[in-house]
């Protein structure tokens, strides 16, 4: 089985700065993508930035210049700057990867107000 473990998040004020992680553990044989999601309350979970085992990355249009992801070995990050309220949600890590296919971590409140 594969293990996510996410933490960095919290409360911020708009214009501000987190940082996301999210360490993959257990017996994978072989990372294909990385990612993060957030879902908002009544709102469908939407991607927000992946990462392939090439290093080629994309992400939702409305946080592009403001978030970047990057991986190290088995752990993904998310960057996340210039915070805005309507980023405000539970962000998820996701791993593609064999022999497991999708897996998902239990999710980490990231919450931006004044």
């Amino acid at each position: 089985q594969v293990q996510l473990v996410e933490s960095g998040g919290g409360l911020v004020q708009p214009g501000g700065s987190l940082r996301l992680s999210c360490a993959a553990s257990g017996s994978i044989f072989n990372i294909k993508t990385m990612a993060w999601y957030r879902q908002a309350p009544g709102k469908q979970r939407d991607l927000v930035a992946g990462i392939s085992i090439l290093g080629e990355t994309n992400y939702l249009d409305r946080v592009k210049g403001r978030f970047t992801i990057s991986r190290d070995k088995n752990t993904v990050y998310l960057q996340m700057n210039s915070l805005k309220p309507e980023d405000t949600a539970v962000y998820y890590c996701n791993l593609d990867s064999d022999p497991w296919g999708v897996s998902w971590g239990q999710g980490t409140q990231v919450t931006v107000s004044s």
